[in-house]
């Protein structure tokens, strides 16, 4: 009899422990190979040291699993628990997002850092509410204007067709009402979509025009800051519910720590990335101050067609104001 309670408390035991471990799958656009994914793999790693092996990252690198917005999809549904996501992604889940949206409105770093910290509720605890946890939040780098021929006004950029993300009906429709001609494509078929010339410009970073090989079709580049793209990592709450507040605290200070280390990497890469480029045959074109002017004005022409449509109105005055009152 005892030896009976013996193997039955063994089994207990044991069974007690696997349900301890914990399964993360994660998904990202990032293809193997690129420091976007490498950090991501040491986070995994880290998090397994952390915790005793509790809980383990499973990554689904380089679109595998879907667009962004098929990551989210997936996440409410149970199919897959994390994503590492630009502000696309993380705009599906929490529209607060859109604040980063605002063409031209961010020109410094100091910019990024001061709206953050003004928005962390809304970011943080707006994820929160829609079932997620936000566990990084970080700046991934400028995004530019690349097309096939030379950009400089926008009254060039409305001879191109640019690519924007399928799905986002409400940004097409802002740029069909300014007069240009956007092409919604999955971020997967963006390549195929400028080698059969469906698409001829987008506005992307530097790191992701190298590591997607864009930049050989869309060789011409506006030098002129046009947005911020912003990148996080997310995991459904009945995940992180799951993971004992200890090991919680631990992931945490490990995801903190890989952010620091993006960040010092990332500072030096965009620099790196068009070197490598213009090597390789990109063309950087510098804007003139009045072509400066002629997008500020654009840009400002699209306000009442971005505001309560493409970005919720509430945030978007927000946002607005928010820069209007950032100290000097």
């Amino acid at each position: 009899m005892n030896k009976k309670y013996i193997f039955i408390g063994l089994l207990l035991a044991l069974q007690l422990g696997f349900a301890r471990k914990t399964v993360v799958k994660m998904a990202t656009l990032a293809p193997e190979g690129t420091d976007w994914h490498g950090m991501l793999v040491e986070m995994g790693q880290e998090w397994k040291k952390a915790t005793k092996g509790r809980v383990q990252l499973r990554l689904y690198p380089g679109g595998v699993v879907g667009d962004e917005r098929d990551m989210v999809r997936k996440m409410r549904i149970g199919q897959i628990h994390a994503a590492a996501i630009s502000t696309e992604g993380l705009y599906e889940i929490n529209p607060n997002f859109a604040a980063f949206y605002v063409p031209m409105l961010f020109q410094d770093l100091s910019d990024i850092q001061y709206v953050t910290e003004q928005l962390d509720n809304e970011l943080v605890m707006g994820t929160s509410n829609k079932g997620f946890q936000l566990l990084y939040l970080v700046d991934v780098g400028w995004g530019y204007w690349f097309g096939k021929k030379p950009i400089f006004t926008p009254n060039d950029l409305k001879s191109h067709k640019i690519f924007t993300w399928a799905g986002d009906f409400a940004w097409a429709e802002v740029w069909k009402k300014a007069g240009y001609n956007p092409v919604p494509l999955a971020m997967t078929d963006l390549l195929s979509g400028l080698q059969t010339g469906l698409i001829d410009a987008l506005s992307t970073i530097p790191l992701y025009a190298l590591a997607q090989q864009s930049f050989g079709i869309t060789n011409h580049m506006l030098n002129m800051k046009w947005g911020i793209l912003m990148a996080g990592i997310v995991i459904d709450n009945r995940t992180w519910n799951r993971i004992s507040e200890k090991d919680r605290k631990a992931m945490k200070n490990i995801v903190n720590k890989i952010r620091d280390k993006h960040i010092e990497k990332n500072r030096h890469a965009e620099k790196d990335a068009l070197q490598v480029m213009q090597e390789y045959g990109l063309n950087i074109h510098e804007p003139t101050s009045d072509q400066i002017d002629q997008w500020k004005s654009e840009v400002k022409s699209m306000y009442p067609l971005l505001r309560g449509k493409a970005i919720e109105a509430e945030i978007f005055d927000k946002v607005i104001e928010i820069m209007k009152e950032k100290p000097k």
